[in-house]
């Protein structure tokens, strides 16, 4: 079995690596391996309809896309839901000598968004839409987030877009440069105008050196995604472990940080409270949620 991931050092990287943790602890589908993937949700989504990959890592904001054939996909694919993943800030950084202290001010500025297939990118060409910029408003910089971070410190790049924390490129960029994550201000609710299917969330004060007063960021629901001819059977009992796991997956990488609380949704809510961007639950999803009392 394999799990389709993200680039070296990605917050998807991270959290398949413990997801594997977690079913080889509980003997799932041995051996599994975890794959990365350079365009990330775009690629896992490919993957999964040629079948290299059996689960696969994406951005709600891409699923429905996928599943009705929308650009960049070329088809439709029958993508089918397991569960959430979490749902993580995404932030602009800037040195803190920059002057920079806001979304707005980065209009004309050098920012890093990751390779230009990857999912960061088009999370970044989303935000710069939602505030009116085309592609001569900004001067987008295509570097993984490693080198992104390397070379905002030496001052080629004005800002960085970051993924969900915890994630180590971030921490190490934050303790060995003084950073700055830039605020919405105004702007925040007009961009979660713009991208329903981002979320309000808040970067506590604390959680990173550069963070001292808590501060709102758009954060967007990560899922883990298979296809609707993955066998029903390992569906199910990948699902089972991930919900009678969460909070050891919780212990294994703090990305899954309120992973349990989202399940309970699933009761209130029904099946519509996963079904993101019109995806179903896949039949073996469906059968490990009812087996734990979560759907009738």
């Amino acid at each position: 079995m394999r799990i389709g991931t993200a680039e070296p050092g990605s917050t998807f990287l991270s959290q398949g690596s413990a997801l594997k943790q977690l079913l080889d602890q509980r003997g799932v589908a041995q051996p599994i391996e975890v794959v990365t993937a350079i365009s990330a949700s775009i690629e896992n989504a490919q993957s999964l309809e040629t079948g290299d990959i059996q689960f696969g890592y994406m951005a709600s904001n891409w699923i429905g896309r996928a599943l009705r054939g929308e650009a960049p996909f070329g088809k439709p694919i029958a993508l089918r839901m397991v569960s959430p993943a979490n749902a993580g800030p995404l932030y602009f950084i800037a040195l803190a000598s920059s002057g920079l202290n806001s979304v707005a001010q980065l209009k004309g500025k050098r920012i890093c968004v990751g390779p230009a297939t990857s999912g960061m990118a088009q999370h970044a060409d989303t935000m710069f839409r939602a505030l009116g910029w085309t592609n001569a408003d900004v001067q987008i910089v295509n570097l993984h987030f490693a080198e992104g971070g390397e070379a905002l410190k030496r001052g080629e790049v004005d800002a960085q877009l970051q993924c969900p924390i915890p994630n180590k490129v971030m921490t190490a960029l934050d303790a060995s440069a003084d950073l700055r994550v830039l605020e919405w201000g105004a702007d925040f609710d007009r961009l979660l105008a713009f991208q329903p299917l981002y979320r309000p969330t808040t970067i506590r004060a604390g959680k990173l050196r550069c963070v001292r007063e808590n501060t709102r960021q758009p954060a967007v629901v990560n899922v883990i995604v298979t296809h609707a001819k993955v066998d029903a059977a390992l569906v199910r009992d990948v699902t089972a472990a991930i919900v009678s796991g969460a909070n050891e997956l919780v212990s294994l990488d703090a990305l899954y940080d309120g992973l349990p609380d989202l399940f309970p949704e699933l009761k209130t809510d029904g099946r519509k409270a996963f079904e993101f961007g019109g995806v179903a639950l896949h039949d073996g999803a469906v059968a490990a949620y009812r087996d734990a009392g979560l759907l009738a």
